[in-house]
């Protein structure tokens, strides 16, 4: 099928960040075609915790950006495309011994010294503030100005606004260059080829082999657990619980840390009235679960919040999420290629990023300077590279 007829976008998967930009670029009166493996928010989108957040985020980059991304989720919810979906609210940082406590402070001094709003608890006015928690907690850091929403949902409702058809079940084999140098002119897949006058890679891990950065965007899994409904006990959080672990997980993992599996602890209580417990951090594409990761979650889980031992747990599952060895997530046009832009490796900052960065996206293909300093996550970071084609 030709695509050339006007101004014509392929983007290739169905997650958050190619629904959203099939949105952005269909309001500015883009012909686009989505083309997705298997389904909407099959991967890391349909399977991720949700956390609208910059509270586990370092001073830098990716701190203002998820801060642009928060205030991008308002805006839409303000104007009735999330209305439903988004659920303001804090996230509450916990430390349980010193070494804990002494991390948790100096996160929470860089944060305010970024303008964030913070609040200390601790003493007897913790015990009011958590009532559930361990004894054991010592400092609570409530990060003001944050949220929720649920990954498919959000897709779900981008696509149904962009008024874009998803094509499922196409897998897209390679890049097909012009001919004349610096453009795509197609893309191979499974169904034939699709021809445009732009192309967006939003394929999550997908994108690596097609944008030539295997082993610069890697998978990343994490498991998590779903308990049944308590919302006598979801009332008593005010939102997402997160262990000052999750914070030295990340901290590991960005600081080159080797170990197959690495843990956090988020207890996050849903507007279900159920409570989502994750997770891991696991260099590996198995979306299996197992049964020690579990146990050692839920054991975690009810350490820091000991009424969650009553409860049943109803579903466990794991994401792959695409990750970067830097860190960062990669978004830009590819050099040599005028035609060609990228955004993937955001690994479980996607749900909070991927609205902004496919509003981003739309900008670069229409040609418009961007209210965002994209440079930091530009693919020219990686010098070597080879398209499938």
């Amino acid at each position: 099928m030709d695509g050339r007829g006007g101004k014509s976008v392929v983007v290739v998967g169905a997650g958050i960040v190619g629904a959203a930009t099939a949105y952005f670029l269909s309001r500015r009166g883009y012909k686009v075609r989505l083309i997705e493996a298997v389904a909407p928010a099959a991967a890391a989108s349909g399977s991720a915790d949700g956390a609208v957040s910059v509270a586990s985020k370092r001073p830098g980059p990716m701190m203002t950006t998820a801060l642009a991304g928060i205030a991008l989720y308002r805006q839409l919810e303000r104007e009735g495309l999330f209305s439903g979906l988004f659920k303001q609210r804090p996230t509450v940082m916990v430390a349980e011994d010193e070494s804990e406590v002494e991390s948790l402070v100096g996160h929470a001094d860089a944060l305010a010294g970024e303008g964030m709003s913070l609040r200390r608890i601790e003493g007897e006015a913790l015990r009011r503030y958590l009532p559930d928690v361990s004894p054991g907690v010592r400092l609570a850091i409530e990060v003001g100005n944050e949220g929720h929403a649920i990954g498919y949902e959000i897709v779900r409702r981008l696509i149904a606004a962009s008024g874009v058809a998803v094509e499922r079940d196409t897998r897209v084999l390679g890049l097909v260059d012009s001919g004349s140098g610096g453009s795509i002119a197609a893309v191979d897949t499974s169904r034939g080829r699709a021809e445009a006058e732009h192309f967006v890679i939003a394929a999550g891990g997908g994108s690596a082999d097609l944008i030539g950065l295997p082993g610069i965007v890697r998978p990343r899994k994490g498991q998590l657990v779903v308990t049944e409904r308590a919302p006598m006990l979801a009332t008593t959080l005010p939102g997402a619980l997160m262990s000052c672990r999750y914070l030295l997980s990340k901290d590991a993992i960005q600081g080159g840390g080797t170990a197959a599996r690495r843990f956090g602890l988020v207890v996050d209580p849903l507007r279900t009235g159920q409570f989502l417990i994750g997770g891991t951090r696991e260099e590996t594409a198995d979306t299996g679960n197992d049964l020690a990761a579990i146990r050692h979650l839920l054991a975690s889980a009810v350490r820091l919040l000991p009424p969650l031992e009553r409860l049943r747990v109803i579903r466990v599952f794991a994401g792959v999420r695409s990750a970067t060895i830097d860190g960062l997530p990669v978004i830009g046009r590819m050099a040599g290629y005028d035609n060609l832009v990228v955004a993937t490796g955001f690994e479980g900052d996607g749900i909070c990023l991927g609205p902004l960065v496919g509003q981003a996206v739309s900008r670069i293909v229409a040609g418009e300077p961007g209210e965002l300093d994209l440079r930091p996550f530009s693919p020219d970071r990686f010098a070597q590279r080879s398209l499938v084609a």
